[in-house]
């Protein structure tokens, strides 16, 4: 795919070229009925690939099924139909390739594969800069862009597509230890770098935790895995079985502790006839966004200060051979699970030297090489270190959403400013929308709302 650089108003600016901003472009590119000038920007190229899909590395799987993940509303079945056609896994017929959890790189090179057939296609030029938007303000023609190198674009309709930020790690003295001691979970090469007989601390129990302790498995690891939370809850995992009949559009009426007792006798009388727990949850998987928004605001609290890990380890699920290798260095001793507070992080010598409060304000320590932040993704907007995020909230452009996380936007995804106006000329995906919808982040609800931008930006 050609990088072009030219000069002049863009019609449409998407900043950010991870999987939403990237299904966004597909979309316009697509729909585009006369030519048009469509302009992706992310300083990390190639595109794509964002946080969650940007690991090189075969043992990060996808957390959902090869034949569930197509980026497009209408087709469903398009990256399964994707990897039959490139023979992606020789030998794997159809069916069973459709209930695989295949290799995340898979689908970043899916998406760039379908953004090139749509520029072949579209009456509209796409325009690739591997540039970081620092300001957006309203202008004449419609919105003027400040890059991180100084130069400003016009645009007439943009897409906020940021993408995920990374939780700070939650402990006094952080930010004093020293490079390669405090590692990102997000930064898989430096997870595959620690030496194999080094003893780690990861912080956080949840996806990203799972995808630490495979790396390290992968580079035959011998040292002790410490993983820290405050639940202490692992990831679960998928499970077969037959679907749950249940009707759970009642769930809409109902209270939180009402859904909660609900769902727990759901799984209860599922059981009863054999069918696992995890296919109660995907029952009520397409109502996730419904099933927030019709919460009180109230319970909306409630949800975030006292249930949202217990859904998290229910709702978001990984591939039963993931869950496996974690239950396995578990029972051998090599995982070794702390439920507990993180209050401090210092370097000592060659090690690092964690301190935790257990549930009832005891003290511990941990003494390890290697700490290593898998904390998850930022939800408040204000935290996100995001230069761009912080002028659209200072310039009253954008405000909070809900509860503080992300930024706000209407209900077909047009960004909200500090008066509460609507701008339908800037759309918002992914995590940013987080506060209003909740249900943000993964593809099946991406590919709802990038296609509606789509839409909202050809009209």
């Amino acid at each position: 795919m050609s990088v072009i650089d030219t000069s002049g108003p863009c019609d449409v600016a998407i900043i950010g070229g991870g999987a939403a901003g990237v299904l966004a472009a597909i979309g316009v590119l697509r729909g585009a009925q006369q030519p048009l000038r469509v302009l992706i920007l992310e300083p990390s190229l190639p595109l794509a690939r964002g946080v969650a899909y940007a690991t090189p590395y075969p043992e990060h799987l996808l957390n959902v099924p090869a034949g569930k993940m197509g980026g497009f509303p209408d087709k469903v079945e398009d990256f399964l139909e994707y990897l039959l056609d490139v023979q992606a896994f020789p030998g794997v017929d159809r069916d069973t390739l459709a209930t695989q959890f295949v290799p995340r790189r898979c689908f970043a090179d899916y998406l760039r594969h379908r953004l090139q057939q749509a520029v072949e296609v579209s009456p509209a030029q796409l325009e690739i800069r591997a540039e970081r938007v620092q300001a957006l303000d309203r202008d004449a023609v419609g919105f003027q862009l400040t890059l991180a190198s100084g130069q400003q674009l016009l645009a007439r309709r943009v897409v906020l597509a940021s993408g995920n930020a990374l939780r700070p790690l939650p402990a006094r003295g952080a930010g004093s230890l020293p490079d390669g001691k405090r590692v990102e979970a997000w930064d898989f090469d430096a997870v595959h770098g620690i030496a194999g007989n080094a003893d780690v601390a990861i912080v956080g129990s949840g996806l990203s935790m799972a995808d630490t302790v495979v790396s390290l498995v992968a580079t035959g690891h011998r040292g002790r895995i410490h993983v820290l939370s405050r639940h202490a809850l692992l990831p679960l995992p998928h499970a077969k079985g037959p679907a749950a009949d249940y009707d759970p559009e009642p769930l809409l009426r109902m209270d939180l502790r009402q859904r909660l007792h609900a769902l727990r006798q759901h799984a209860v009388q599922a059981a009863e006839r054999g069918i696992p727990w995890q296919n109660v949850m995907e029952r009520i998987r397409p109502m996730g966004q419904a099933l927030w928004q019709t919460l009180s605001f109230d319970d909306q609290r409630r949800f975030l200060r006292h249930v949202v890990r217990y859904w998290d380890v229910h709702r978001h699920r990984i591939a039963a051979s993931v869950h496996a290798q974690l239950m396995q260095l578990q029972q051998q001793g090599q995982l070794q699970l702390h439920r507990g507070r993180l209050e401090t992080a210092f370097a000592d010598g060659a090690c690092v030297q964690l301190t935790a409060f257990d549930k009832r304000r005891h003290p511990f320590q941990l003494d390890v090489q290697h700490v290593i932040n898998a904390t998850g993704v930022e939800m408040r907007a204000q935290a996100m270190r995001n230069a761009l995020l912080q002028q659209l909230l200072g310039s009253g452009m954008a405000r909070p959403g809900p509860h503080g996380m992300g930024i706000d936007s209407a209900a077909d995804g047009s960004l909200i400013d500090a008066d509460g106006v609507v701008e339908p000329r800037v759309q918002v995906l992914g995590s940013l929308r987080i506060g209003s919808l909740w249900e943000s982040l993964a593809i099946p609800e991406l590919r709802v709302q990038a296609a509606q931008a789509a839409t909202a930006l050809l009209g």
